[in-house]
């Protein structure tokens, strides 16, 4: 037989993958899935769920970092993707218009109707530095200020905005940057009154611990840079299309309208990578300022159809099912039964966060016997108690969580936009068990974490 047949393949090979991995790519991935237990073998998906080759389902509250929105091979999304590729467009030649292109970003900015024009990118760290260079044209200065713990990307631009060193040391020198904290109105007011300053790149809630911007920040914010002459961009590329409850988390305060909005992930529909940086006019002409500047800024893959066919679908779906008041009831569902166990659990100390955006926090307990224990974790790494109640849950419970962020006992969760009750039941039940588990002193647990231990140990 000749030509390429992926079921084969996938047959004949699929069993080597965590060798592959540690053999060809990322070799401390495999890794660290094998000292956590997560080596899991994952043959299908759908929705919020994956199964193994057993037939078991897992509960997915990760949705691929926000990628999967609309969870995993949403009908509608999929049959998009079969109708271009049947289609046989003239795609990506480069001299020419094509329809969906315009048809998406028309889309989009009836989202952000103060807003004018759309870049498309082919990922969220794309987006991001579309804004960044944007607002340093457009403003004719240097500086971009971000936040402490800020997360906006991974390539030599945005990593000058994460406020996370572990991401970039050694990468150095990056450009020229100031951090303040999340809310601190005066220190971001003595940077922009110093006259070198583009702009302010802000998640409106911070996906590293969850922590939404104070009320009334993002409007003051705002009125400050205006007054000096830069520019407000809203990093929507995890908090956007519905992940808050409203279509852009900046929304939730009334009188915000960034100059510049970044989004990506669920508008990929989980299937062809796509970034937008969406902006105001006179920003788009002060860059595309002749015709010699058409190609000034461009992306190779953006704007290919098989990611704006994604994401016309991914709106469409978003309209029909009406996915954002789902996601707010949802997430006001699932936060208020989690806020309910603070007082329960003395290791829990808070839930946070919007529409199906929800951190929780754990934190020095006061008993005595639970706080040697925790003392104990603290002194070999932070972040060790919120790894002892991931692992349970996926390896006990079937549901898939994160950590969120290095060094933070914070849970993060941010399924798919589409789950329901049954879905909060499950992991409601599921964590009051490993919150069970933990306070009770159960063996399993803290022998976990006392292997936790000794590996952060052994790397420091």
């Amino acid at each position: 037989m000749t030509g390429f047949d992926l079921a084969r393949l996938l047959a004949e090979r699929g069993d080597e993958r965590y060798d592959l991995h540690a053999r060809h790519l990322n070799h401390q991935l495999p890794r660290m899935l094998h000292t956590l237990g997560f080596d899991k073998v994952y043959d299908r998906a759908e929705g919020a769920y994956f199964w193994d080759r057993d037939g078991r389902d897992y509960l997915d509250m990760l949705a691929g970092f926000g990628v999967m929105g609309l969870g995993r091979h949403h009908p509608v999304v999929r049959q998009a993707l079969h109708d271009v590729l049947d289609a046989g467009l003239a795609d990506l030649t480069r001299f020419d218009c094509q329809p969906l292109p315009g048809l998406l970003a028309e889309k989009l900015l009836g989202h952000a109707p103060h807003l004018d024009r759309v870049f498309f990118g082919n990922s969220g760290t794309e987006a991001v530095e579309t804004a960044l260079k944007f607002a340093r044209y457009a403003t004719g200065r240097p500086r971009i200020v971000y936040c402490n713990h800020a997360f906006h990307g991974l390539t030599t631009g945005s990593l000058s905005v994460n406020g996370e060193d572990g991401f970039r040391d050694g990468f150095a020198p990056l450009l020229p940057d100031t951090a303040i904290e999340l809310g601190d109105l005066a220190a971001l007011e003595r940077e922009v009154r110093r006259g070198d300053v583009a702009g302010f790149v802000v998640e409106p809630i911070q996906g590293k611990g969850v922590h939404p911007t104070p009320p009334g920040f993002l409007r003051a914010a705002q009125e400050l840079l205006h007054r000096h002459k830069a520019l407000l961009i809203a990093d929507e590329v995890q908090t956007g299309l519905g992940r808050t409850g409203d279509f852009f988390a900046y929304q939730h305060e009334e009188g915000v309208e960034p100059d510049l909005v970044c989004v990506a992930k669920a508008l990929s529909g989980g299937y062809v990578p796509v970034g937008a940086t969406l902006g105001k006019d006179w920003i788009f002409k002060k860059v595309y300022s002749s015709m010699d500047r058409v190609l000034v800024h461009s992306a190779s893959f953006g704007a290919n159809a098989q990611a704006m066919a994604a994401g016309l679908a991914v709106l469409t779906v978003m309209e029909d099912e009406e996915t954002v008041a789902h996601a707010r009831h949802t997430g006001d569902l699932l936060r208020s039964r989690l806020a309910a166990l603070v007082d329960r659990y003395e290791l829990l100390h808070d839930v946070r966060g919007r529409g199906l955006m929800i951190g929780i926090e754990f934190g020095r307990p006061k008993s005595l016997g639970l706080r040697s224990r925790w003392t104990m974790l603290q002194a070999a790494r932070k972040g060790l108690f919120a790894q002892m109640v991931v692992v349970p849950l996926l390896q006990r419970h079937r549901i898939l969580t994160q950590v969120s962020g290095d060094h933070l006992e914070v849970i993060k969760l941010i399924p798919p936009l589409i789950i329901g009750e049954r879905e909060v039941d499950r992991f409601v039940e599921a964590f009051t068990a490993v919150m069970d588990d933990a306070h009770g002193g159960g063996g399993l647990m803290w022998d976990f974490g006392r292997t936790l231990v000794k590996q952060a140990l052994q790397t420091h």
